[in-house]
């Protein structure tokens, strides 16, 4: 799959909670898909999780 469908899917999804659980169903959707992607990247070995910390406790940006 390349990326374009990937985020087609993706809007899909977000789409489908909206108009079915309202504004709330998709916040809850989209922290999901969040940590999801999150959790993916951690267990992929491809996120710095020093550059996590510094980046939430003000050290580093993201520019």
């Amino acid at each position: 799959m390349n990326l374009t469908v990937v985020c087609a899917a993706f809007g899909a999804f977000l789409a489908y909670m909206a108009f079915s659980f309202g504004f709330w169903g998709f916040v809850i959707g989209a922290l999901f898909v969040a940590v999801g992607a999150f959790v993916g990247r951690a267990a992929g070995g491809k996120l710095d999780w020093r550059g996590v910390l510094d980046a939430l406790t003000g050290r580093r940006s993201s520019s």
